[in-house]
């Protein structure tokens, strides 16, 4: 198949074309700078421009652009740059999508979705939540309207936490726990959503392979934790103790609005509709993911 992917150079999209091309698959990387090889083909999303080409017999675009919710403190100019980086590469990406005739369109999102859920369990079918990143998920998923009223099958990916040793947050975590400094955030009791790097990557793929997923799609790991069981599991795969806990109003004070976003609360979602399209999950529980993650 020739899958065409926007935001490749990042953790998740390095990882997306290696599986592809390991599976013999023809990828191309849309590059905002100019192409460095035969693989690569410009666009400019803020001129809404996409070569043609790149897209001409394309079976599907992925489409993982989008800054770091968490790379800075929000300010409102970060959170701007937040639905800017994410909402206009995905109108413009629906748009080449509806105009060349893609099959298939796999967009970013993200379980924060869902906003707060406390215990109560949501799959796809559940509403938007409340907050800024639950409007902004709602946002970046109706921009691909354009693509999905064109007859596209869009699907779109709600992401968790994902784990990995190559970076992403355990990057920033891993060394806090081998100094034994780890701990519990805040009450310990909000549910951390989370997928294995493998099986965020393998469920894209499964997505790209099999016609029968569409819509959205829970990319959360099949066994759901709380922030204590993440820390305690934590603990385990690095063996060291983790004895810490480290105040919710700490939290807002250090880092702001993100810490009551996406770190004091969170979602408790299952992926149904992964196990309804009969994806294999690599990694059924935080424990097993993270001895991967952090190589133990």
């Amino acid at each position: 198949m020739r899958v065409v992917i926007a935001g490749s150079s990042g953790l998740i999209g390095t990882a997306l074309v290696a599986a592809l091309r390991g599976r013999s698959h023809d990828v191309t990387r849309l590059v905002r700078r100019s192409p460095a090889g035969p693989d690569e083909s410009q666009w400019d999303p803020s001129r809404g421009s996409v070569d043609a080409a790149a897209l001409d017999g394309a079976d599907a675009i992925v489409n993982l652009c989008g800054v770091g919710i968490g790379d800075k403190r929000w300010s409102g100019a970060y959170k701007q740059l937040v639905r800017d980086s994410r909402i206009a590469p995905t109108e413009v990406l629906a748009g080449a999508a509806a105009d060349a005739g893609v099959p298939t369109l796999i967009n970013a999102s993200g379980v924060n979705f869902y906003g707060d859920t406390g215990d109560r369990v949501v799959d796809e079918s559940a509403p938007v939540g409340e907050g800024f990143l639950a409007e902004v998920c709602r946002d970046w998923e109706n921009a691909t309207s354009r693509a999905s009223e064109a007859g596209v099958r869009t699907i779109l990916l709600r992401s968790g936490v994902v784990l990995s040793q190559r970076g992403g947050m355990l990057g920033k975590l891993r060394p806090l726990y081998l100094f034994a400094l780890g701990g519990r955030l805040g009450s310990g009791r909000q549910y951390f959503p989370w997928i294995s790097l493998e099986d965020e990557i393998g469920a894209i793929v499964h997505g790209i392979e099999n016609d029968s997923l569409r819509g959205p799609v829970n990319m959360v790991g099949p066994t759901p934790v709380t922030n204590a069981q993440f820390n305690s599991a934590m603990s385990r795969a690095v063996h060291r103790p983790a004895p810490w806990v480290v105040p919710g109003f700490a939290l807002k004070a250090v880092i702001g609005e993100f810490a009551e976003e996406a770190i004091l609360t969170g979602p408790r979602a299952i992926p149904k509709a992964l196990e309804d399209a009969g994806y294999t999950f690599e990694h059924n529980t935080i424990g097993e993911a993270l001895r991967v993650a952090v190589g133990s």
